[in-house]
């Protein structure tokens, strides 16, 4: 049976070093066996708004919220959430958040984030996704890599679109067949770095590299070790030159 094995790191930019803020992003992923003996990952990276004043605090949710529903829709299925599901499981994060914002006065923009979910296995890959960042896949005949999901930004320049937003969020839903052997999803941080600005096809000699020290690796699930060194990587002068925003990325090969 195939298994998954991936690295997940998420590091403050230089901007809220400098301003003494908080991380804005969060992510969370997992690789579990279903019922059937399936492997199933899933993969949610979230990105809360700048200018939201709780924005980290509704990242965090969405990544909570997405993963706990996740497990334990796996835990009796074998299939991937519908589509009726995720939008179950999407007013449930703007529920949460709701509650949150009452219990401070303030309001659910406040606590305005982004969204990405991945889940891949059960023969198909289903993406959910609100606003910018990307995920990324490798085919594994081809070995081409592809932009599965681009970033949509909103209607102004610098702008997005939010978990938040009202009457309802601007959610896209796609699905592919499970044919892709490595995946990588990630927050607008490293957007300018990693895809091409007009075409959003995703760079190749960025891609690779980072994905072959989990291609050689034998750990099933996280790779704590590569996690830390995809922290460093993200947190270093070559990266934080180019961008000085928070970053989040998860890589992840099925072997």
């Amino acid at each position: 049976m195939a298994r998954w094995t991936f690295a997940a790191a998420s590091v403050r930019g230089t901007s809220h070093v400098k301003a003494g803020t908080r991380l804005q992003d969060a992510q969370s992923s997992f690789e579990c066996e279903g019922p059937g003996g399936n492997s199933v990952f899933s993969i949610v990276v979230s990105d809360g708004a700048g200018s939201a004043s709780f924005g980290g605090q509704g990242a965090s949710l969405v990544c909570r919220v997405l993963s706990q529903n996740a497990r334990r829709h796996f835990e009796r299925s074998q299939q991937v959430p519908d589509d009726a599901t995720i939008w179950d499981w999407i007013d449930e994060v703007r529920d949460r958040i709701l509650v949150a914002a009452d219990r401070r006065l303030l309001d659910s923009r406040d606590f305005a984030a982004t969204l990405i979910f991945a889940v891949a296995g059960c023969g198909q890959l289903k993406i959910c996704h609100i606003g910018d960042g990307a995920v990324v896949a490798r085919d594994a005949v081809s070995h081409e890599w592809r932009t599965l999901s681009a970033p949509e930004n909103g209607e102004y320049a610098s702008t997005t679109y939010f978990v938040t937003d009202s009457p309802a969020p601007r959610l896209r839903i796609s699905a592919y067949e499970d044919r892709y052997d490595a995946l990588a999803v990630f927050t607008d941080g490293i957007e300018g770095l990693v895809l091409n600005s007009q075409t959003a096809c995703p760079h190749p000699a960025f891609f690779q590299p980072m994905i072959a020290p989990l291609e050689r690796g034998e750990i099933v699930g996280r790779d704590a070790a590569l996690s830390s060194q995809l922290s460093r990587f993200l947190d270093s002068d070559r990266v934080n030159d180019r961008t000085d925003d928070d970053k989040t990325l998860v890589l992840a090969h099925r072997r």
